[in-house]
């Protein structure tokens, strides 16, 4: 009797876990703040291409701005929506405050695209958006995020089609958001 309730304990908890850790099969029931503390609802890019990076002002990949920039000005009227999130968590590389994120991004690489508030990207305190990025991907030996501008491309149903690491330049994407503007 015993070892039939602790079996039923242990699948009992596995079927709460699964249930808990996938609630969401895509981005568009997350909400989030954009950069200037007001909340969105992800629900509001069904059917657009999302390309999400976590960015920062003062780091070596920081000229991806520009990149970017390109990328949504290239694909926005095709239904492309460019989100950047800053994060700090990467040597403190964006120490700003929104408004001088804010700033800093449309002075100094004329950005238009949506940013948002700054939020962690790894560990407990990651906004659940970045959680379910990164356990709907594959890292490089984790699945956490190693640096800023990771990009996520994700399709209009709002499910993750392709990670890609800091080093890997915007417009080297374009094919694969062609490709799912084409869809």
């Amino acid at each position: 009797m015993t070892y039939a309730l602790l079996i039923g304990l242990v699948f009992f908890g596995l079927a709460i876990y699964s249930t808990a850790t996938s609630r969401e099969s895509n981005i568009l029931g997350f909400k989030v703040k954009n950069i200037d503390g007001k909340e969105v609802e992800m629900s509001k890019y069904k059917g657009k291409v999302l390309l999400i990076v976590n960015v920062a002002s003062e780091c070596g990949y920081t000229s991806q701005y520009e990149g970017l920039q390109k990328v949504y000005q290239n694909f926005n009227k095709q239904g492309l929506e460019v989100l950047g999130f800053p994060s700090n968590q990467f040597g403190g590389q964006e120490p700003g405050t929104e408004a001088e994120i804010k700033k800093f991004c449309s002075s100094k690489y004329s950005v238009t695209f949506p940013m948002f508030s700054k939020v962690d990207v790894n560990g407990d305190k990651a906004i659940p958006l970045f959680k379910y990025l990164t356990s709907n991907t594959d890292g490089f030996i984790t699945d956490d995020i190693k640096w800023n501008f990771t990009k996520f491309l994700i399709g209009k149903d709002g499910k993750v089609i392709e990670r890609y690491g800091s080093n890997t330049k915007p417009e080297s994407i374009a094919k694969d958001i062609e490709k799912e503007l084409g869809k």
